[in-house]
């Protein structure tokens, strides 16, 4: 038998049906005397689909708090900006695990963190993205969670 395989894919890639069952899901959560067809009614989408996926996606933060998340940077070679990326996650309490930095070329440096996510994290996407926004930051990719 094979094993599952997963993806870690930013918003902006996910098909809407997909998103709209992850808002589905969220409204059933919150609101307790909701049926499924009412919460499908208000998202747009039909029960068939709902049901179809409703059990093969979930927001990447449910899972990640109190793990391990590996990511790599690419970044601009600035001094002080290691500083400031550990210093961002300091400031959402990450546990840093591991630190692992190439030696720039052609003005980028490759970074490979291993972060312990904080339990009391409610969103780890909120985090990512500041630390995509800091000024000399290329790109982040995720590698690996744990």
């Amino acid at each position: 038998m094979e094993k599952d395989k997963f993806y870690i894919l930013k918003q902006q890639a996910v098909p809407e049906v997909l998103l709209k069952v992850v808002e589905v899901n969220r409204l059933l959560e919150t609101k307790k005397n909701l049926t499924v067809q009412e919460a499908t009614d208000r998202v747009g989408i039909s029960r068939s689909s709902y049901y179809k996926y409703r059990d093969y996606i979930f927001p990447f933060h449910d899972n990640t708090r109190g793990r391990t998340l590996t990511f790599i940077l690419q970044v601009f070679d600035k001094p002080g900006l290691l500083s400031s990326i550990l210093k961002a996650l300091a400031g959402y309490s990450f546990n840093i695990l591991t630190i692992h930095q190439s030696v720039p070329v052609n003005n980028l440096a490759l970074i490979t963190l291993s972060v312990e996510v904080p339990k009391d994290l409610e969103d780890v996407t909120e985090t990512l993205k500041v630390i995509e926004e800091i000024e000399g930051v290329y790109y982040l990719k995720i590698l690996a969670r744990e």
